[in-house]
């Protein structure tokens, strides 16, 4: 742990952070056992970026009292899947929470992030591939990067997303979600010099096997330089995409 203690000594000395929370995180390292929960408080310095919080499963309460700990430690929040219950909740302690209603995330900070240089871009296929870019979005945005989206582009209609190279060409990394036999991050791929992240969806026919066989065709594409994520997981392809960026 010296090179993480080192670096918060650092911060100290050069004005950047306070004796008081200083003193507060060497305090709650490495992490924070509140019962039903062990927060991991160290995680901010090991990879950049605080604990974030899988709503799914837990309930509001919860929620709340982990999200409390995290905000205290780190002045960032982010929550997936979660119900309009737990933000309503958690607005009331801090009015400036937002809630992607779509996606089922919760975010806020207390102060603005670092914009990065380069610009994400967000595609889908279809309309109904959008909560899951939504979810990948809203990550990527409270993680300090500039988004551009791309919806409903899918390979049934070619010529839309040919008609935005200009877009493609001008992003540092593209995220491309899509249902069905997901072709498109293939084609996308093939279009670009820049990393594509896939994103297979549940969206689809029978046959798509809720979305095994976007996966599998995302997996076994042949053009270069695609990595996939998880069925439906647009929170893994924005932490990997801000990632890139940085």
């Amino acid at each position: 742990m010296s090179k993480q203690i080192a670096s918060i000594l650092n911060d100290l000395k050069a004005g950047r952070t306070s004796t008081a929370r200083v003193l507060k995180i060497l305090k709650d390292l490495p992490y924070k056992d509140i019962g039903f929960a062990r927060i991991d408080n160290h995680r901010s310095l090991r990879k950049g970026f605080p604990e974030v919080i899988f709503g799914q499963g837990k309930t509001t309460d919860q929620i709340v009292k982990i999200a409390r700990r995290i905000v205290a430690s780190d002045g960032i929040l982010l929550v997936t899947r979660a119900a309009k219950s737990a933000f309503l909740k958690l607005k009331k302690i801090y009015p400036g929470m937002k809630f992607v209603e779509r996606a089922g995330i919760i975010w806020y900070r207390t102060s603005e992030p670092l914009v990065k240089k380069g610009t994400c871009l967000v595609v889908t296929a279809g309309t109904a591939d959008i909560p899951v870019a939504e979810e990948a979005r809203a990550t990527l945005e409270v993680m300090g990067n500039k988004v551009r989206t791309l919806y409903d582009v899918g390979v049934a209609g070619l010529h839309r997303i040919l008609d935005k190279r200009d877009l493609l060409d001008k992003a540092s990394v593209i995220i491309v979600v899509a249902g069905m036999e997901g072709a498109l991050a293939s084609i996308v791929s093939g279009l670009v010099s820049k990393p594509v992240i896939a994103v297979p969806t549940s969206v689809g026919y029978g046959a798509s096997f809720k979305g095994i066989a976007a996966l599998l065709t995302m997996m076994n594409c042949c053009s270069p330089g695609v990595a996939v994520v998880n069925i439906d997981n647009g929170f893994g392809a924005g932490y990997f995409a801000s990632l890139i960026n940085q």
